[in-house]
């Protein structure tokens, strides 16, 4: 008789698929009241949530200027940038996303760290403004975009318009952070120079506030 091989434990013989997320390192709010509280993520690498470092550089080039705002997070993910903005002093904050499974974890977020009187998720196709845009305040906005970086070659007439809306729309003083690659030419947005561009690879940020002449 020949024999036996020796049997695989069960945990080496799972397959990758049937593995548990891994959780990923230091997602968390990183400044404000709310600093250090974890935040919710599936693991999913299409949520792409902005990475601490980053979302800290952001945060500092905003300085006190997020105090009192509306936050508007277009592409929300976990929710990162919107609950951050609100830890940081921002008056309240909508988030929107398209993805139920995504849009669940952020709901898990937002009651977690107890903010549901500030903090309005709304689940549905961004593009689609009529689902949202009666939600926007008359106080200035400080509005995030930071969707999957491919939205700005695939979908690059959609993102323009959606932005140039929004520059347009927006109160006097309102922020805008908007977070690509470099394949994104920041030029046909509105009033150009009024864009601070910062590189951190792969990403590249652009920061704008608008001026009461920009209509």
């Amino acid at each position: 008789m020949a024999p036996r091989k020796p049997e695989r434990s069960k945990q080496r013989g799972r397959s990758r698929t049937d593995r548990p997320p891994v959780e990923p390192v230091g997602l968390r709010i990183i400044g404000g009241s709310l600093r250090g509280r974890k935040l919710c993520y599936s693991g999913d690498l299409a949520v792409r949530p902005m990475k601490d470092r980053l979302r800290e550089a952001v945060f500092n080039l905003l300085g006190p200027a997020v105090k009192g705002k509306h936050a508007v997070d277009l592409f929300a993910g976990t929710g990162a940038l919107g609950l951050e903005a609100i830890s940081r002093g921002a008056a309240r904050a909508i988030l929107l996303e398209q993805h139920y499974p995504t849009a669940q974890c952020l709901a898990e977020n937002i009651a977690a760290l107890g903010v549901e009187e500030q903090a309005e998720l709304v689940t549905g196709n961004v593009f689609v403004r009529a689902l949202w845009q009666d939600r926007l305040g008359a106080s200035p906005w400080l509005v995030f975009s930071s969707p999957p970086y491919a939205f700005y070659v695939d979908r690059r007439e959609e993102m323009l318009d959606l932005l140039g809306w929004l520059m347009g729309t927006a109160p006097a003083e309102s922020i805008f952070v908007v977070e690509s690659d470099e394949r994104f030419d920041f030029g046909p947005l509105p009033d150009p120079p009024l864009w601070r561009i910062r590189t951190y690879r792969p990403a590249v940020i652009g920061i704008c506030r608008k001026s009461p002449r920009i209509s």
